[in-house]
């Protein structure tokens, strides 16, 4: 239960009861009501605007409002006191046995303990890496891979029905490029000596393989043919080559795709699609026969001084109208999207979702008044830009991959340093931020290392059980014998500790609304803080150890508190993509 969503409830129903009416005559607005923790624990538990905000409709002093809502709040039996602060903020403070009580739900919820439905079943499509199929991915396609799993995982979690999908770039230029260089690989196997790779061609070893396995099933036979025939073969083999390089690169990293689209689907039988989608603009009136100036300050590659057909975007939220047909009668780049947006929605989503490079900033506004006119505005489309990754090692920068030829792979990282620090650290920073990723440090063992600081409280709640099993025997611990014990819990760190994994439900709600999965990284960090505090505490203190030989009851009460901690710890790494350990090795 999101124990704020919650007490927001409670202070509508005080609202209703106070019979408080817009003076106005209208309807009061609720949906400006907030209930938060304080930015001061010291403050309370909870603390709640709907003073300040329903002041000014109602007619009163802000101030005085809200010492009416703190005397109606005090007859709640989950409320110990309220305190009225600043211009009219109601700050609550919690009884001992509501947390007692939300501590016996988490146990009986489980690692369900947080799952929302806020969501509502709403179709997600969550698209994400989306990387060229030239080569494997690399550890600029890290970070965005990383988001989109996470978030995906989170939305769903809260209650969305969601779809992992990835755009398969296999209809462009850099295909030509890619044929060619597995063409000239190709003439390496034969025995041919290819000198230095030419300028423009991909030069990683990477295409070695591919080459020698053409020479094995053709011989030189390629040779013979013109080279139109040739590169039409290659290529699909290229690309089905480099998207099996590509799957296995994300299924190191634990990222699965639901869906891999093709783009060459669009411009399949004459690139009926593309065309389809257009007339279906058109007819919707955002399709029309005109000029567009030349751009200000910026080179736009489709920009042409001729009568073109254009989008009317400006109509749906974007800077400049945008040209679907080149001079050569070709579809743009812009209208495979908008025949790829058009196929998304006829597949039933929603809310469509797009983890792009920091690169793509100028795509933006452009795609979200594409979604708004294809979908006549029921659909809501956000973008993802997430910013540079730079590698280090010791503080020094990490050179480009032999392998590559061009940069650092995935695999290379992965295989250093393992999945769970790649997975937990492309989160500690917001998606916008630039992120220094740094090969030792993230595999040093201290708090100064986030994912094995979390990591760490995972095995540590385990060793508990461990301890425990060892000092009473055969003891009950399963969940049923715990949560019955937990009134017992009484000091003001293990309500602490309940405390912050109450807020694992909001946390969730929180994250999967904006879009931000770091959040649920920073949570975890903030909950294995407050653990390995409280366990300190019991190392200076005899009687806040978790296990009690002589005191069994007060021990299961703990162990309930330990085994929460071990739950949310577990459901948020999940989320995130990596492991919850038992112990450390």
């Amino acid at each position: 239960m999101n124990i704020f969503a919650d007490f927001n409830n409670r202070i509508e129903a005080i609202v209703a009861r106070l019979g408080l009416k817009d003076i106005a005559g209208g309807d009061l607005v609720l949906s400006r009501i907030a209930v938060e923790p304080p930015r001061d624990p010291s403050h309370g538990d909870l603390a709640t605007n709907v003073a300040m905000v329903l002041a000014k409709s109602v007619g009163q002093n802000p101030r005085q409002l809200a010492d009416t809502f703190a005397a109606e709040l005090l007859n709640d039996p989950d409320i110990a006191s309220t305190e009225v602060a600043g211009p009219g903020f109601v700050n609550l403070r919690l009884n001992d046995g509501f947390w007692q009580a939300q501590l016996a739900d988490m146990l009986a919820a489980g690692q369900d303990y947080g799952r929302s439905t806020i969501g509502m079943g709403r179709r997600v499509n969550v698209e994400y890496v989306s990387a060229n199929p030239t080569g494997p991915m690399h550890v600029g396609h890290c970070r965005g891979a990383v988001v989109g799993d996470a978030l995906a995982n989170i939305l769903a979690f809260a209650g969305h029905d969601v779809t992992k999908e990835y755009y398969i770039n296999d209809a462009g230029v850099q295909i030509d490029v890619l044929a060619r260089s597995v063409l000239l690989r190709y003439r390496e196997a034969l025995g041919e000596d290819i000198g230095e790779i030419p300028s423009g061609l991909y030069p990683g070893d990477y295409l070695v393989p591919l080459g020698q396995a053409l020479a094995a099933e053709f011989g030189n036979n390629l040779l013979h043919k013109t080279e139109s025939e040739a590169l039409e073969l290659v290529s699909a083999r290229a690309i089905d080559a480099m998207m099996v390089l590509i799957r296995e690169d994300l299924a190191l990293l634990n990222v699965h795709h639901n869906v891999f689209f093709s783009e060459r689907q669009l411009h399949a039988d004459n690139a009926r699609a593309i065309r389809t989608a257009i007339n279906d603009l058109t007819m919707k009136g955002h399709v029309y026969k005109g000029k567009l100036p030349p751009p200000k300050g910026q080179k736009d590659e489709e920009w042409e001084d001729r009568e073109q057909t254009l989008f009317r975007s400006t109509d749906v939220g974007d800077d400049i109208d945008r040209p679907l047909v080149k001079s050569d009668g070709d579809y743009t780049y812009f209208a495979a999207d908008v025949a790829y947006i058009k196929d998304k929605l006829d597949r039933g989503f929603n809310d469509l979702i797009f983890v792009l490079g920091a690169d793509h900033g100028g795509y933006v506004k452009r795609m979200e008044a594409l979604a708004k006119a294809v979908s006549g505005g029921s659909a809501s489309l956000t973008i993802l830009l997430c910013q540079l990754v730079k590698l280090f090692r010791d503080g020094e920068p990490v050179r480009m991959s032999k392998r590559s030829g061009e940069f650092v792979t995935l695999r290379e990282v992965v295989e250093e340093v393992g999945r769970d620090p790649i997975r937990f650290m492309m989160l500690y920073r917001k998606n916008d931020a630039p992120l220094d990723f740094d090969f030792a440090k993230v595999t040093e063992q201290s708090k100064d290392n986030p994912v094995f600081y979390v990591q760490y409280a995972s095995a540590r709640t385990h060793s508990v059980f461990r301890q425990a099993r060892e000092q009473l025997g055969d003891i009950p611990f399963d969940r049923q014998t715990l949560l019955g014990e937990v009134a017992r819990l009484t000091d003001e760190s293990e309500i602490g500790l309940i405390k912050k994994l109450a807020e694992y439900p909001r946390l969730i709600e929180g994250a999967a609304l904006a879009h931000e999965p770091h959040r649920l990284a920073f949570y975890l960090y903030e909950l294995a803080s407050c653990f390995h505090a409280h366990w300190n505490r019991g190392g200076d203190n005899d009687d806040l150890r978790f296990v009690k030989v002589n005191d069994p009851q007060l021990t299961h009460a703990r162990l309930g508190l330990v085994q929460a901690v071990s739950d949310v710890l577990k459901s948020g790494l999940a989320l995130i993509g990596a492991d919850a350990p038992t112990e450390m090795r």
